[in-house]
């Protein structure tokens, strides 16, 4: 695999539209266990990083990352946007003087500091039913090169079956059982996104 920053822009290009055609579900799947717009506020700031990308035409990974970055960060409300937001900035620090990832584990020590920044913004762990769930998972699958829809998928469905223990999910307590997590579908939806370009 060979990602420059030609295949970094196609694979959140792709992102920004896969989310765009989802939208109505993440906001669904948002209604009973949070404020039932997360579909609407990732739509809205995939949106403004196409306009931003448009206007200020990056051109290295790093600054494609920080472009994304700051258009989340201000465009999407709630949580999301400072947790993405987070892990998108520790990726354009990550890859300042990256011109092209060439291995799956590369990219999933890169996406660890993602991670990390998602984790140092939300206080999540693996099991909490979050986002974090599909991102640990995606850092471990691409660290040993094995990264797979299916994997991808399971991350997304397991959160289902957890107990929320962060975010506004998390005031429901058990009654959060039964439903995926908005953040983690989303998550999903990045990481396939890139399955094509791997």
């Amino acid at each position: 695999m060979n990602l420059t920053v030609k295949e970094i822009q196609e694979w959140l290009a792709a992102f920004g539209r896969t989310i765009e055609k989802n939208k109505d579900y993440l906001s669904d799947l948002d209604t009973p266990i949070g404020d039932g717009d997360h579909g609407n506020n990732m739509n809205r700031g995939m949106s403004e990083y196409t306009i931003a990308f448009e206007a200020k035409q990056p051109t290295t990974i790093s600054d494609t990352f920080k472009v994304l970055s700051m258009a989340l960060i201000s465009k999407v409300g709630g949580a999301s946007g400072p947790l993405y937001g987070s892990a998108f900035m520790n990726l354009t620090k990550a890859t300042k003087d990256i011109t092209e990832i060439t291995s799956q584990k590369q990219l999933g020590e890169l996406l660890e500091t993602g991670l990390a920044g998602i984790q140092a913004r939300g206080k999540a762990t693996p099991g909490d039913k979050t986002m974090v769930d599909v991102w640990d998972t995606v850092v471990q699958e691409l660290k040993n090169s094995d990264l797979t829809k299916a994997g991808i998928e399971a991350a997304k469905e397991n959160t289902k079956e957890m107990v929320a223990k962060k975010g506004r999910a998390s005031y429901l307590g058990e009654r959060s059982l039964g439903h995926i997590d908005p953040g983690a579908a989303s998550s999903a939806l990045l990481f396939q996104s890139l399955l094509s370009y791997l």
